[in-house]
C-alpha cells in the first residue's frame, strides 16, 4: 500500500513513477532506515503512543526485515516507491496492522534526513580507513628515500634539488587535510532530524535528546523546518571528496610524468600498469589517469548539488532527492580509486639513479645567490649577479659548476674558489634544514611528525 495515496482518485502514471520513485538507489539506506525506525518505535513507546508489547512486535519485525536485507532475501515489489515504503510494507506483512503505527508523528521528510545522516557518518568512517592506509603507504615509501635526490619543479620547470621522500610526504599532508575535512563533515552530520515531522515538528511527547543518543548522534536539530531540508553536510562531504579527487589527480599527474621514460624516475608494478592493444612495448599508468579523470566527476557531483540547493524555497522539496545519487556516486568513485592508488604507492619503484642523473647545474643557481649573501651581498643584488652567471654559462655552453674562476670574477669579485664547494647537490639539499624543508634530517623529522599526527588523529 502506498504511504500517501488516499486523497487521489486515480493511480499514479507509470512515467511519473519512473521519475518519482527512488527505490532504485535509496535501497542502500535499508540498514539506516531500519535502525532509525527501531529507535523511533522506542521513542513513541516512551511517549505513550504505542504499548510496550506493540513496540516489541514492531522491533522484532524490523529485525527480521533487516536480516532479510543482510542475507539478500528481501524482495522488492510493485509499489515500493522508496526504501521507507518497502520497509514498512514488509514490516506490516510480518507483524500485521500494528506495523502501521510506526509512522505515527513521523514523515518521510525527517525519516530520509535521518537515514542520510546515519549513512554519511558510516561512509566517512569507511573512507577514513582507506585514507589512513594511503598515508601509511606514503610514509612507508618515503622512509626508504630520505637521502634520494631528485629534481624539484615549479611551473613544471627544473627548480631546485629535493629528496624523493619530501615529494612523497607532500601528499601525506594533502590527504591529512582531506581526512580533517571529512571529520568536520561527520561532526556536522551528527545531528538528529528525527522528530521534525514533515516540517512543523512532532505532536507527541517524544524525547528527541534520548532519540538522538540512541541513534549515536551528538545532538538534535533545533528547528524542524530547517531539519528536513538541511543538506549542508552532504555538500561538505562532496566538497571533501572533490578536494580529495584533486589531490589524487595531482599525485596521478606526477606519477604519469615521472614514470614516462623521458623522466624514468618511477616504475609502476606490472600489476598496476596496463598495455596497448596495438603497441606491445607500452607500459601505461592508466590507473593514475583514471584517478585524474575521476576528479572531474567528483567536482561535477559537488557543483550539481549546489546548483540544486541554491534555489529551493523553505522546507522539504522533492529536488532534495538529488542528494543521494551525488553522494553515493562520490563515495563509490573514491572507494574505487583509493585501494588502487594505495597499492601503486606501496609498490612504487623509485629509480634513484635516474633521479640523480636528471639534476642539472642550473638547479644550483639559488645556492650560488645564497653563497653571495653569505659574503655580505643583498639577496636582490646576488640574484641579479647570478643571472649574469647563468647567461655566461649558457653562452659558453657549460654548467655553472664548470664555469672558470676567471669567468666568475669577471662578473663579481665576491666570487672566490670556495664557491665550487657550495655548488654540490647534496650540500644544497642539506642546507634546507629548517622545519618543513627538504634536508634529509628535516624530512626524517617530518616523517616522525607525520606518524604522530596519524596516531593522534586515529585516536580521536
Amino acid at each position: 500500500m502506498s504511504l500517501w495515496g488516499g486523497r487521489f482518485s486515480e493511480p499514479t502514471d507509470e512515467d511519473l513513477k519512473k521519475l518519482n520513485d527512488s527505490i532504485g538507489f535509496d535501497n542502500r539506506l535499508y540498514r539506516q532506515d531500519i535502525l532509525g525506525s527501531i529507535a523511533y518505535a522506542q521513542a513513541i513507546r516512551d511517549a505513550g503512543v504505542i504499548t510496550a508489547d506493540e513496540c516489541a512486535q514492531i522491533i522484532t519485525g524490523l529485525e527480521k526485515v533487516l536480516a532479510e536485507f543482510e542475507q539478500g532475501l528481501f524482495t522488492l515489489v510493485e509499489g515500493d516507491e522508496d526504501i521507507h515504503t518497502a520497509v514498512e510494507r514488509r514490516l506490516t506483512e510480518l507483524v500485521g496492522p500494528v506495523g502501521g503505527k510506526l509512522h505515527t508523528g513521523r514523515s518521510r521528510n525527517d525519516q530520509i534526513a535521518t537515514d542520510m545522516r546515519l549513512w554519511t557518518i558510516d561512509a566517512i568512517g569507511t573512507l577514513d580507513e582507506q585514507l589512513d592506509m594511503l598515508q601509511t603507504a606514503l610514509i612507508g615509501v618515503a622512509s626508504q628515500h630520505t637521502d634520494t635526490l631528485m629534481p624539484g619543479y615549479t611551473h613544471m620547470q627544473p627548480a631546485q634539488p629535493i629528496v624523493a621522500a619530501h615529494w612523497l610526504m607532500s601528499f601525506f599532508w594533502m590527504i591529512g587535510r582531506d581526512r580533517e575535512r571529512l571529520q568536520d563533515a561527520k561532526r556536522r552530520a551528527s545531528v538528529s532530524p528525527l522528530g521534525a515531522g514533515a516540517l512543523a515538528g512532532n505532536p507527541f511527547a517524544i524525547d528527541r535528546d534520548t532519540l538522538a543518543k540512541q541513534l549515536g548522534l551528538s545532538s538534535y536539530s533545533h528547528n524542524s523546518l530547517d531539519a528536513v531540508s538541511d543538506r549542508d553536510y552532504v555538500v561538505d562531504v562532496l566538497y571533501a571528496a572533490a578536494m580529495l579527487g584533486a589531490h589524487l589527480s595531482r599525485l596521478g599527474e606526477d606519477v604519469i610524468y615521472y614514470s614516462n621514460p623521458l623522466f624514468g624516475y618511477l616504475t609502476l608494478n606490472d600489476r598496476y600498469s596496463t598495455g596497448s592493444s596495438l603497441m606491445p612495448q607500452k607500459r601505461n599508468a592508466d590507473p593514475m589517469e583514471l584517478a585524474r579523470g575521476k576528479a572531474g566527476r567528483l567536482l561535477g557531483n559537488l557543483t550539481g548539488l549546489l546548483g540544486t540547493l541554491k534555489g529551493l524555497p523553505t522546507g522539504y522539496n522533492k529536488d532534495l532527492q538529488e542528494d543521494k545519487e551525488a553522494l553515493f556516486d562520490s563515495f563509490d568513485t573514491v572507494m574505487t580509486i583509493l585501494p588502487v592508488v594505495t597499492a601503486i604507492v606501496s609498490t612504487l619503484k623509485i629509480n634513484a639513479d635516474k633521479m640523480y642523473a636528471a639534476l642539472t647545474d642550473d638547479m644550483l643557481a639559488t645556492e650560488l645567490a645564497d653563497y653571495l649573501v653569505n659574503k655580505g651581498m643583498t639577496f636582490r643584488e646576488a640574484h641579479h649577479i647570478v643571472g649574469e652567471v647563468v647567461r655566461e654559462s649558457e653562452r659558453q655552453k657549460v654548467g655553472i659548476r664548470s664555469l672558470s674562476m676567471d669567468a666568475y670574477q669577471a662578473i663579481s669579485d665576491k666570487f672566490e674558489p670556495d664557491l665550487y664547494e657550495a655548488l654540490q647537490f647534496e650540500k644544497a639539499v642539506a642546507r634546507k634544514a629548517a622545519a618543513g624543508g627538504t634536508a634529509p634530517e628535516a624530512v626524517r623529522q617530518q616523517i616522525t611528525a607525520a606518524k604522530a599526527w596519524q596516531q593522534s588523529f586515529n585516536q580521536e
